[in-house]
């Protein structure tokens, strides 16, 4: 499928204010913008494998489209929801715990790149990634 490989961090736009919205202290939105993220994804059907490798922490998490699952960030924030591809998006809305509020994330593939959009609270933010 488009979405699946590995996928490294290239770059960030406005990550550091995103994870400031998100409440990620200082010292570890320091460490996570140089967190040198690989994103394994795998598709088969509609069922995703996606392992996350990073300097911090290594996670693999399974679901199916459109089914809820509970979900860690990497500051141990809580989530709950799932994904749904629109089009050529990967899609998940995702509600804090702890908060109520909605997380968005939009996985595209943009000229040969993966780029993950975040929406949390009015702050947008990217991540692009290149194949690995």
């Amino acid at each position: 499928m488009t979405f699946n490989g590995t996928w490294k961090v290239d770059r960030n736009e406005n990550y550091e204010k995103f994870m400031e919205q998100m409440g990620v202290n200082m010292e570890k939105r320091k460490l996570a913008a140089h967190d040198n993220l690989k994103i394994t994804l795998e598709q088969t059907g509609d069922k995703f494998n996606v392992k996350e490798v990073s300097t911090f922490r290594t996670l693999e998490i399974n679901f199916t489209l459109g089914v809820t699952f509970d979900y860690s960030l990497a500051d141990g924030t809580e989530l709950t929801g799932s994904w749904v591809i629109e089009g050529d998006t990967l899609k998940g809305t995702f509600t804090r715990k702890d908060n109520g509020k909605v997380l968005t994330t939009v996985r595209t593939i943009v000229n040969g790149e993966l780029v993950q959009s975040y929406s949390y609270d009015g702050v947008e933010a990217k991540r692009i990634f290149k194949r690995a």
